[in-house]
């Protein structure tokens, strides 16, 4: 049996006091030996310029103290914990990169991701457009994490659209697949939880997704509705406002008995390369 949790936050350009909340939220959780806990992307520092997302990146860098607090709570809460996304400086492109990182319970990291589809377009809302290239160096390798014997798929909101990444995490073994986000209001309302569960009934796989929420202090708006769904596209849990954590216990065997009713893998007529 699993635990899976996502955690809801409206987060801000103040490090310390987005630490704080996830550790209050990560207290409310019932204690689970195996509880695989899912963070919202820029889960450490959102609400502010990216050009301020490139400087504390550069402060942070030596000391790696974005990755050592968060290994820190994850060990203090006994989770597995998809740590969202945070910056993570290149000095030699001065560029961040927008990267999940993954903690054991101990603290160990697992693993980081690196998120490889950036969010440039133009939107109706308050922010008009969105150019993450500026400041941010797309990853390029596709991740998962061993966690606890579960195989673990890693990607970062606007990666929800490109469901060829979905389909490479699959068939690296993923059984459960992870997507941090910060979706605005006006592209959530219009297509999150379709492609969520789009992604989850086609790769029949568990999909947690956490996601940013609510009016933040530049005035961008996030979608929220942090989502857990099942490998036949059910939502199990939802949290729709607010900043509330939200978890169910899953038996893998749930998703074997899916895979051989509906043997996708074995009909898919299309090879996948991976790199």
């Amino acid at each position: 049996m699993v635990k899976l949790s996502a955690i809801q936050l409206t987060s801000t350009p103040n490090v310390e006091e987005n630490l704080a909340e996830i550790d209050r939220q990560l207290s409310i959780l019932t204690p689970h030996q195996n509880n695989l806990v899912v963070l919202p992307e820029c889960c450490l520092y959102f609400g502010g310029r990216d050009s301020e997302q490139l400087t504390l990146a550069k402060e942070t860098y030596e000391k790696q103290s974005l990755q050592n607090n968060l290994a820190l709570l994850a060990q203090k809460h006994s989770v597995n914990l998809v740590a969202g996304s945070i910056p993570l400086y290149l000095p030699e492109l001065n560029k961040f990169t927008n990267s999940c990182c993954v903690f054991a319970s101990t603290g160990e990291q697992l693993a980081q991701y690196d998120k490889i589809h950036l969010f440039d377009v133009n939107v109706d809302d308050s922010e008009k457009n969105y150019h993450e290239s500026r400041f941010t160096h797309a990853g390029k390798d596709v991740v998962t994490a061993e966690i606890n014997e579960c195989k673990v798929g890693l990607s970062v909101c606007y990666d929800l659209r490109f469901p060829e990444l979905y389909r490479q995490l699959t068939t690296l073994g993923a059984q459960i697949i992870t997507v941090p986000s910060a979706f605005t209001k006006v592209t959530g309302q219009a297509h999150w939880e379709t492609l969520l569960r789009a992604r989850a009934i086609e790769n029949q796989v568990y999909i947690v997704a956490a996601g940013q929420q609510g009016k933040h202090v530049n005035g961008r708006e996030t979608w929220g509705h942090s989502m857990i769904i099942n490998p036949w596209g059910e939502i199990l849990a939802c949290q729709e406002e607010g900043q509330t954590p939200i978890s169910v216990d899953v038996c893998l065997n749930e998703l074997t008995n899916i895979r051989k009713a509906i043997p996708v893998a074995e009909h898919n007529r299309f090879t996948i390369k991976l790199k």
